[in-house]
């Protein structure tokens, strides 16, 4: 009897003991989401303040919107019938002249790309990057209203990559041009394009760094980079600020993959719209020039004079006969300020000075044995590189640069190689993806390139064939050319 009372008071026991357990638990849990419910709700200040950010976002969209097109390129390739080594003459001789001619036989293809564009004025220019109508035969432009024009190339320039079309169309409206040069970093920006066919994508971002050179995309880079998604097909698509102003061409974006990694660059619209009035004026960029090899100021040097901040570009060369040599600027002189802007290095230096008009009056500040000074220049024009005509060459379509120390520097060229840089091959050249951008031409048939007037005429005597010597990324090689008669 004894025993069966403590089993019944047990139980009773760890029962009050659960039911308590219970009720704490529940307790905590009923507090727990009265705290969730509570703690999380969004009040309508904050759904005010966001719900004000994207209206105004939205409101900037609408109003650029009708400024964006889509650009359809298409070109014809031609490749040859039967590929190498099958139509080597080695296997040729061993097939009679009906098979022959398939070797001989050319494939036409029809290669269609995508890219965007700007409306910039309202009598129909466009801005786009060159390398979305590069080798065009046809351009065809998609309005924001569906309304599809021919677009005819004004002038481009390889090395900005910029290109300016124009279509005849009514009632167009022109973006806003904003001042690139008041952008900050964090600065909120919006890319929009046409990436992968979709019609007109927004990202946005904000502006990661100003002022990106040397990252290897164009001659001429003074690139903002922003984290604003920019993919295969932005290309030629503005980036704007949230005044909808225009700031940027979307050009391209460093990627390992292919796809976005949160790095893309634009080129700033100071820099675009210098390119693009040149082209329209002119058919073809007009470009200042001082005439110095120049090379980034390094922390021994600043620190050697005292400086506080490493920043200006180091005179190693001056060149005969130039606006440099004549406003007596020397080797050795630190150029710190031109025309009144701040110099970063010397890539900011060369981009300062090719954006000048020639025959302005600049004031160059400078630092020479320790001692500031400032030396009004009048800049020149820079003199313009060579091509050989394309009805004239087998080696038709090749644009050379005399090999300057700063050439030398940049695409670090030995010493012992001398010759002619090419800065850039026209689609359909007879060397096209035999030679390319940055290669050295060292000699043609035999002679010797010292300069671009060699090249110019050496290569108008090679008719049909060449056999070209030249030196690329450590080593030098040779190409024999051959059209036939």
């Amino acid at each position: 009897m004894k025993k069966n009372k403590k089993v019944f008071l047990s139980a009773i026991l760890f029962l009050l003991i659960g039911i308590t357990i219970g009720l704490v638990i529940a307790s905590k849990f009923d507090i727990q989401n009265k705290g969730f419910s509570e703690d999380y709700q969004i009040s309508k200040d904050s759904q005010e303040i966001l719900s004000k950010i994207g209206n105004a976002m939205a409101e900037v969209i609408q109003a650029v919107r009708p400024s964006v097109v889509n650009i359809y390129t298409t070109k014809k390739i031609k490749r040859p019938g039967i590929p190498f080594p099958f139509n080597d003459p080695f296997f040729r001789r061993f097939f009679d002249d009906e098979f022959g001619e398939l070797f001989d036989r050319q494939r036409e293809y029809t290669q269609t790309s995508l890219g965007s564009g700007v409306i910039v004025d309202s009598s129909g220019y466009i801005l786009t990057n060159y390398h979305v109508i590069k080798g065009a035969d046809e351009i065809k432009v998609k309005l924001y209203d569906k309304k599809v024009f021919d677009g005819t190339v004004i002038g481009y320039d390889a090395k900005t990559d910029i290109a300016v079309i124009k279509i005849k169309a009514n009632g167009l409206r022109p973006i806003k041009w904003g001042d690139s040069d008041k952008l900050k970093v964090g600065e909120t920006v919006i890319a929009i394009g046409n990436p992968y066919g979709l019609s007109l994508t927004v990202t946005s971002g904000i502006v990661s760094a100003t002022g990106r050179a040397n990252v290897g995309i164009s001659d001429y880079e003074d690139f903002i980079q922003t984290d604003a998604a920019i993919n295969p097909g932005n290309s030629g698509g503005p980036l704007v600020n949230v005044r909808g102003e225009l700031v940027g061409i979307n050009t391209a974006i460093f990627s390992t993959t292919g796809g976005y990694q949160g790095i893309g660059f634009a080129i700033p619209s100071n820099m675009a719209k210098v390119v693009m009035d040149s082209l329209i004026k002119n058919k073809k960029v007009i470009r200042g020039w001082l005439g110095v090899t120049v090379q980034d100021l390094d922390t021994e040097m600043a620190k050697a004079l005292k400086l506080k901040e490493i920043k200006g570009a180091v005179v190693t060369d001056v060149q005969e006969g130039s606006p440099a040599e004549k406003a007596k600027i020397m080797m050795k002189d630190i150029i710190i300020n031109f025309d009144g802007k701040e110099v970063e290095d010397a890539a900011h230096l060369r981009n300062l000075v090719v954006s000048t008009p020639p025959g302005k009056t600049v004031n160059i500040e400078i630092i020479r044995a320790g001692k500031y000074y400032t030396i009004p220049v009048t800049i020149g024009e820079l003199p313009a590189e060579q091509k050989v005509s394309a009805s004239e060459s087998v080696l038709s379509g090749i644009y050379v640069e005399n090999l300057t120390n700063n050439l030398r520097s940049q695409l670090k060229i030995p010493k012992k190689i001398n010759g002619v840089v090419i800065t850039s091959i026209d689609p359909g050249s007879p060397v096209e993806g035999l030679l390319t951008r940055g290669d050295v031409i060292i000699e043609i048939n035999n002679e010797k390139i010292n300069n671009t007037k060699d090249f110019a005429r050496v290569a108008k005597k090679a008719k049909t064939e060449a056999i070209v010597w030249f030196y690329r990324q450590g080593r030098v090689s040779y190409i024999t050319i051959n059209i036939g008669q």
